[in-house]
């Protein structure tokens, strides 16, 4: 045992535990780009997200044009989906104008609901002449299927979770033929795969899918090239159109162990990665590519626009929701994505991983690793930067060199990540001096700052001084509804008030603290707090927004206790309620106070919003009201509705507040839509001084199921509409109330 001991000391003096921590840690990282979990994954394409935002795709030719069935042709042709008959004459009008092929980024999956047929057994008070006239008339699919073979025309097909009827096997396919390992092992499946009827299918010089799969995070950066869906193996609907086009009959799919390699038809060669997807070299939304599907009908397009060209046939319409996240565009139609596939296709500007790519980087980890922990003790701290910075510089500028002249996509995040952590591990060990001042801090001040001001003061002990910063903040006040009452309940017992006000700011301040929020005060049963300082949080706005929906939650829990503990007493139950107030925006925040006491807090104009809305649930009957840059911020994972437009005393420009009403699944419910719906239609009227409109809004909205949620806010309304017919507003009134209560 001695001599381990011995042993043991020789080993630290000489190598250093540290530096054994290091060599585990190379191996784990090996380990870690081996199994490349999540993580890793979203690291390495956030890094490509970032390369092609400075060096996007320049387009040089324009071989697409996108048939957009627009806003415009909505308004016009009436809602989708249209006739089968007028998909045709855009299919004969663009074949007139010279249109190579015709690809379509929607489906057909039913019937026309319009055919002939279907009218004469539907149509009301027909005679029987004019029904056997119908049943005798080419069905609208079928003058759809004749137009499809004057052209060449591919359908999209898309993938589903489940099997939703057993595919007609007599049915057309596309020819495929392999070169290496079975593809489909590395393939993306479909249980089941939704087809076009049968009398298109048949029809279409071919068949691909629509599918395009964005990433955990949302973001198209693959497009699928090659999928099974129910058994069956299925080109992309591009990669189809470039087949068809080609008049080639197979589809060559080159693999080989670790995956997909390629994909070819006569004259192309599509680099792909192992699961078949082709890496988008993604260009700015291109709007000269696109022409209004009524311009096509109705022959207005240039010429020049179609002849020679591929077309797609797509909308970007949002309320068919075909939007898209790319690394170039927040916001791209779906059917852009296929049309940039195409154009990359076919002016060979696409991206690739090379095969020796993750050995490359595996090697640049295990070199820098270990030039790291041999000679990192060995330098001072400003050496280590510099050097350090060398490293990292060398690292990016291999990977942009090869983006930018080869197109090749290689990784520097994994090297770099991997030399970090083990740099980091190498000082760590300097830190140990600094906790025990760190330490002090926490005890010395533990007893009256908050948990994560004592955490910064620990870290910059510097900061503890007079003074603030600017920043966005979301900042909230909550308070009790009809408190006076409850507390007059108590005038001869004020130990019992004592406890039940300790019961219910309780909850809510751990609803608060566990939102990250910090609370900056309490004003007897009011509570004021804030986000995004003295810690920054991205998603102040959001974590707000659930911790005020969590206060609401606990308070009636807390009732549903205490109405059990009143009625075992038998005394009067009265329930606690509470309003609550958010608003974003620019406040400063700091250390504030005299050179004897000061407090870390918070001032501006947002502050005095947020007061002022928590005054106001009252009068507009919901516990939650936000101010409109905080409602911007959360309106796709919040149940939000447009309240009003005011204007607060001591501002200049007028405010919209809006309603929390519930978390995502309640923005997906029927009876919220139908809520948010009426008093879409009673604002509408009203800040058109349309007063009897918005009064008969009201009465209908009166008259539904959900009349109670909104009776508050009808009732005020109501008021104040009654009053401008009496004495209107001046010309210029834009809508806004100014607010007479605090």
């Amino acid at each position: 045992m001695k001599r381990l001991r011995i042993l043991r000391r020789w080993f630290g003096r000489k190598f250093g535990y540290a530096r054994l921590a290091c060599l585990a840690l190379l191996i784990g990282f090996a380990a870690l780009r081996i199994v490349d979990p999540a993580p890793i994954e979203e690291l390495r394409v956030r890094t490509f997200d970032t390369f092609q935002r400075i060096d996007h795709r320049v387009k040089t030719a324009r071989p697409v044009t996108i048939v957009d069935i627009d806003e415009t042709s909505l308004a016009k042709l009436g809602q989708w989906p249209w006739p089968r008959t007028r998909i045709a004459d855009f299919i004969n009008n663009l074949t007139k104008l010279g249109a190579v092929a015709i690809g379509f980024d929607i489906m057909f999956a039913e019937p026309d609901r319009l055919n002939p047929d279907v009218a004469a057994d539907t149509f009301r008070d027909l005679d029987e002449e004019t029904r056997v006239k119908l049943r005798a008339l080419p069905s609208n699919d079928q003058v759809l299927a004749d137009a499809m073979r004057r052209s060449r025309v591919v359908l999209g097909e898309t993938g589903l979770p489940a099997i939703l009827s057993e595919l007609d096997k007599k049915l057309p396919v596309t020819g495929l033929a392999t070169l290496g390992e079975d593809p489909q092992r590395f393939m993306y499946k479909f249980p089941g795969l939704l087809r076009n009827t049968p009398v298109l299918e048949t029809a279409a010089g071919g068949r691909g899918m629509l599918t395009i799969n964005p990433e955990r995070d949302g973001i198209v950066r693959r497009v699928p090239m090659i999928m099974q869906a129910q058994g069956e193996i299925m080109p992309s609907l591009t990669f189809e159109m470039l087949r068809v086009v080609t008049g080639t009959d197979t589809i060559f799919i080159k693999t080989d162990p670790a995956g997909i390699k390629s994909l070819g038809i006569k004259g192309f060669q599509i680099p792909t990665d192992l699961h078949g997807q082709l890496w988008v070299h993604f260009a700015r939304r291109d709007p000269s590519i696109y022409v209004s599907a009524i311009d096509v009908l109705e022959g207005r397009v240039p010429p020049e626009k179609i002849e020679g060209k591929l077309v797609l046939i797509g909308t970007s319409a949002a309320g068919l929701n075909d939007l898209k996240t790319t690394p170039v565009d927040p916001a791209l139609p779906g059917v852009e994505i296929h049309a940039q596939v195409l154009e990359s296709a076919l002016t060979g500007a696409v991206l690739s991983q090379p095969y020796y790519g993750p050995a490359l980087e595996f090697l640049a980890a295990l070199v820098l690793g270990i030039l790291v922990t041999i000679f990192a003790p060995m330098f001072g701290p400003v050496t280590l930067v510099v050097v350090g910075a060398l490293f990292a510089s060398v690292l990016i500028g291999t990977s942009w060199y090869f983006y930018v002249h080869d197109r090749l996509l290689i990784d520097f995040t994994y090297p770099l990540l991997s030399t970090t952590t083990i740099y980091l591990t190498l000082i760590f060990t300097s830190f140990v001096r600094e906790q025990g001042q760190r330490r002090q801090i926490r005890s010395a001040f533990g007893q009256y700052l908050s948990p994560a001001l004592i955490e910064q003061l620990a870290q910059s002990p510097d900061k503890l001084k007079l003074g603030g910063e600017e920043r966005e903040m979301t900042i909230m006040f909550s308070d009790v509804r009809g408190f006076t009452t409850i507390s007059e309940s108590f005038k001869h017992d004020p130990q019992g008030l004592t406890t039940l006000m300790n019961r219910f700011l309780t909850p809510l301040t751990n609803a608060i603290l566990d939102r990250k929020g910090t609370i900056d005060k309490y004003m007897g049963d009011a509570i004021m707090a804030f986000w995004n300082a003295p810690l920054d949080d991205k998603e102040h706005q959001l974590n707000a927004c659930e911790a005020a929906l969590d206060m609401l939650e606990r308070i009636d829990a807390l009732n549903k206790v205490r109405e059990v503990e009143a009625q075992e007493s038998g005394i009067t139950f009265i329930p606690i309620n509470v309003g609550v107030g958010l608003n974003t925006g620019t406040c400063v925040v700091g250390n504030m106070g005299s050179t004897l006491r000061f407090d870390y807090s918070v001032l501006g104009d947002t502050v005095n919003l947020a007061a002022r809305l928590e005054g106001q649930t009252k009068e507009y009957g919901f516990s939650i009201l936000v101010g409109s840059k905080t409602a911007m911020a959360i309106k796709e994972k919040f149940a939000i509705l447009e309240l009003d437009f005011i204007m607060v005393k001591g501002k200049k420009e007028p405010e919209v507040i809006y309603a929390i009403a519930g978390r995502e699944d309640t923005a997906q419910s029927g009876r919220f839509q139908r809520l948010r719906n009426l008093t879409i239609e009673m604002l509408a009227c009203y800040r058109s001084r349309d007063w009897d409109g918005a009064l008969e809004a009201i009465r209908r909205g009166r008259t539904t199921d959900e009349a109670h949620a909104l009776e508050y806010l009808y009732n005020l309304y109501e008021a104040r509409i009654l009053n401008y017919k009496k004495d209107p507003p001046s010309e210029d009134w834009n809508g806004a109330f100014a607010l007479l209560t605090k």
